[in-house]
C-alpha cells in the first residue's frame, strides 16, 4: 500500500496532504450551481446539501411539464366526453349494450383516461428532474420523539420546500397541473351515475295486485283455462304458482325471469281447523277456504323453498334446511332463516278462480330486510 491510499476524508483538503487524481476536493460541487448561487440559496436544506438547477433548465422544464399537463387535461375532458358520447336510446336502453358500440366506448374511455394519467405522471417527472433541486443529505438517527423545537420548525421547513420545488414560483406549471387534475376529479362523480338511480320502494313490492289470476309455474300460461281454480288444490296439496300476465313479444310467457323470481308463490291447502291459533286475524282473513299463499323465496339466502310435507305442514328449503310452518303464517321452526315467508292474501273471483287480494305483507327475499328492521 502506498501513501496515495490514505483516507483523506478524515482531513479533506488539508494543506500538504496527498490526493488521488480524480478525487473531488472539499470545496468542489458534484452538480451544476455556482458558489454565488449557494450563498443566496434559501431552500429547505442548506446550500451545501442542495443543488438547484440552472434557471434556463428550470424554465425549459416548466414549459415541458405544462405541455404534458395540458395533454392530461385534454385526455380528462376526452374521457368525460367519451362517457356521454353513447346515450341511451329512446326506450332508455343503454347504447353500449350493442357489442360494437360497447367496444368503441371502452376504447375511447380507456385511451383518454390513459392519456390523462400518463400526462400527469410525465409532467410531474419533468417537474422533479428539471425544476426541483436534488439533495445530498446525511442525517444521523434522531432520538424519538421529536423535540418541541423540531416540531415547531416543520411548518417552516415544509413551506421552504414547497417554494424550492417551484410549485409556488412557477405559475404556468402550477396552473396547468391543476387544470389537468380537474377532469379527473369530476370523473368519479360521473362514474357513480351508473350506480343509480336508487331503487327506492321498488325492492319492497312485487307486481302482485288485487284481482290478478294465478297460473301453475312452468306452464305456458296462455288463455283463461290456465288459471288456477280453487278446486284444483286438494286438501294437503301444494302448487307452485305465478301471476297470470298476457304474453308479449319480449316475454312470450308473460313474465321476465326477474319478475318470476320475485312473484313465485306456494299455494297450500289445509283444513280450516289445522291453522294455528297463533295466526293473527289478518292472516286468517288472507286465506280462502283453507288455501294459503306464501312466497316461495327463502328468507335466508333466497333459495326456492319448494319442499312441502303435508303431515307436519312444514315447508323446507333444501339449501340450508330452513323450515317454516305453513299452518302458522310460515314462521321459522328450524334453520338459519330468522324471518317468516311473506304471505300473499288470496281470494276467488265470481267463477271460483284464485286471485290475489293485494301484494305480499313483507318484502320478498333474504336477510337484507332483517338488517333494516334491526336498524
Amino acid at each position: 500500500m502506498t501513501e496515495n491510499n490514505r483516507n483523506h476524508d478524515t482531513d479533506p483538503g488539508a494543506e500538504g496532504s496527498d490526493r488521488v487524481i480524480g478525487t473531488p476536493t472539499s470545496d468542489s460541487r458534484v452538480v451544476s450551481g455556482s458558489a454565488e448561487e449557494q450563498g443566496d440559496y434559501e431552500g429547505a436544506y442548506s446550500a451545501a446539501e442542495a443543488h438547484p438547477r440552472p434557471e434556463e433548465v428550470q424554465r425549459k422544464g416548466e414549459r415541458t411539464a405544462a405541455v404534458w399537463f395540458t395533454l392530461a387535461f385534454l385526455g380528462g375532458v376526452g374521457f368525460l366526453v367519451s362517457y356521454f358520447l353513447f346515450p341511451p336510446d329512446a326506450e332508455g336502453d343503454p347504447a353500449i349494450a350493442d357489442p360494437l358500440l360497447g367496444q368503441w366506448s371502452n376504447m375511447l374511455m380507456g385511451g383518454t383516461l390513459t392519456l390523462s394519467l400518463f400526462g400527469i405522471g410525465a409532467g410531474m417527472t419533468v417537474w422533479a428532474r428539471r425544476i426541483m433541486p436534488h439533495y445530498e443529505v446525511a442525517n444521523d438517527y434522531d432520538e424519538l420523539p421529536s423535540s418541541p423545537e423540531e416540531k415547531s420548525s416543520f411548518r417552516d421547513f415544509f413551506m421552504r420546500g414547497a417554494d424550492e420545488s417551484g410549485f409556488t414560483r412557477r405559475p404556468l406549471m402550477r396552473r396547468t397541473l391543476l387544470l389537468a387534475m380537474a377532469p379527473l376529479g369530476v370523473a368519479p362523480i360521473v362514474l357513480l351515475r351508473d350506480a343509480g338511480p336508487l331503487p327506492r320502494e321498488t325492492l319492497k313490492h312485487t307486481m302482485w295486485e288485487q284481482g290478478m289470476h294465478m297460473v301453475v309455474e312452468g306452464s305456458d300460461r296462455e288463455g283463461e283455462d290456465r288459471w288456477i281454480h280453487e278446486d284444483d288444490i286438494r286438501t294437503g296439496g301444494m302448487i307452485s304458482a305465478l301471476p297470470f300476465v298476457e304474453p308479449d313479444p319480449e316475454h312470450p310467457h308473460g313474465l321476465s325471469l326477474d319478475a318470476q323470481a320475485k312473484t313465485v308463490i306456494l299455494l297450500i291447502r289445509l283444513e280450516e281447523s289445522e291453522f294455528s291459533d297463533e295466526m293473527s286475524r289478518e292472516q286468517r282473513n288472507w286465506t280462502h277456504n283453507g288455501i294459503v299463499a306464501y312466497s316461495k323465496i327463502c328468507t335466508h339466502v333466497g333459495c326456492p323453498a319448494a319442499l312441502y310435507e303435508s303431515g307436519s305442514h312444514r315447508i323446507l328449503c333444501p339449501c340450508h334446511q330452513s323450515t317454516f310452518d305453513a299452518a302458522n303464517g310460515a314462521k321459522v321452526v328450524f334453520g338459519p332463516a330468522n324471518r317468516a315467508l311473506p304471505m300473499l292474501p288470496v281470494t276467488v273471483d265470481e267463477e271460483g278462480y284464485l286471485v290475489a287480494d293485494g301484494d305480499f305483507n313483507e318484502p320478498v327475499g333474504p336477510t337484507f330486510w332483517d338488517a333494516q328492521r334491526e336498524n
